[in-house]
């Protein structure tokens, strides 16, 4: 019976190659220079040694101008090389492609939900298609957890009260392994899960499956009125509340003269405490939803206040198309 003991997991991504091959160029300058140590410790430790009580002391070595310019510029050059290796590749790993599949994680005490942007909502599973950048937007409902994938190389802490991100691009298909790598109680060595990498063909035919709720802005838009969102927040503007067509991503000018950015962070802060950035123009009467609205239904408001941007880009792409083609 052949066993099989893999001393790495699988390169399951487009990243783990780059992963592996600074890892092993840091595992072989350690081995190579704890060795090269080790035998002139010994080398020098026989060849100059004392041989009798009587034996002089050796006389003080001559200053090396030269030698200790060798190995001060070698260490460095060796570290600017590290250094410069390790930061394009933080680089490349921080920066997710612009046309990624975003896919929104809560983590709980202790489970993965996992939620795909047409409906599809998973438990300790994530498929995702083969050949396809995948954005994970992540956060915890309770305490810090770590989503760890060990064959794509990527493991992004996962934080109470803001959103983490973390991206990968799968390359074979398969079963991976996903764990927590932060300890976070009692059950922590039970917050696994896997990740299936699938066909895209496959992965269509998954996806179609089920999601009978709707999309995720389609839920939020449903949960916006069922809160009485929309008693305040009309969208011209009329309203006590300031319109949220078209508002995600823009500058809103705030009381006091600043200005914030209308991004994740700022719609789930102005959900949770509305009195914290007051726009401009507007009474701080907005009630908090803090302990109204679970994790999953933030994410189902930011995307349903993503989704008026979508809509009103439309026009002004079909006229651009229209002018285009005329």
């Amino acid at each position: 019976m052949k066993i099989s003991l893999p001393l790495f997991p699988e390169q399951a991504s487009s990243i783990a190659s780059q992963v592996d091959s600074l890892f092993f160029f840091l595992i072989g300058i350690s081995v190579f220079f704890s060795l090269l140590i080790a035998i002139l410790v010994i080398v020098f430790a026989v060849k100059y040694r004392r041989r009798s009580e009587s034996e002089a002391a050796p006389p003080p070595p001559a200053e090396g101008t030269a030698l200790e310019i060798v190995w001060s510029i070698i260490p460095l050059g060796i570290s600017m090389i590290i250094f410069f290796w390790g930061a394009s590749l933080y680089f490349k790993i921080e920066r997710p492609p612009d046309d990624a599949l975003e896919i929104y994680v809560v983590a709980k005490q202790w489970m993965w939900e996992l939620q795909h942007m047409e409906g599809q909502r998973e438990i300790n599973e994530l498929h995702i298609p083969l050949g396809r950048s995948v954005r994970l937007k992540m956060t915890s409902e309770d305490v810090i957890h770590s989503f760890f994938v060990p064959a794509f190389r990527t493991k992004q802490d996962v934080v109470p009260g803001r959103y983490t991100t973390t991206w990968f691009h799968p390359v074979k298909v398969g079963k991976y392994h996903l764990f927590c790598s932060q300890y976070c109680g009692t059950k922590h060595s039970a917050m696994i899960g896997w990740v299936y990498v699938m066909d895209p063909p496959e992965y269509q035919a998954w996806l179609s499956g089920g999601a009978g709720e709707g999309s995720l802005a389609e839920r939020g838009d449903k949960l916006f009125h069922d809160l009485a969102c929309a008693n305040c927040h009309h969208p011209d503007g009329s309203g006590r509340g300031p319109s949220l067509e078209g508002l995600y991503g823009k500058t809103v000018e705030l009381e006091g003269g600043a200005r914030a950015v209308a991004d994740d962070e700022y719609i789930r802060e102005s959900i949770l405490s509305p009195q914290a950035k007051i726009v401009k123009g507007y009474q701080p009467i907005m009630p908090t939803f803090q302990g109204l609205v679970t994790e999953d239904q933030l994410l189902q408001l930011i995307e349903y206040i993503k989704s008026t941007g979508k809509k009103n880009e439309k026009p002004a792409t079909r006229a651009a198309g229209k002018k285009a083609g005329s």
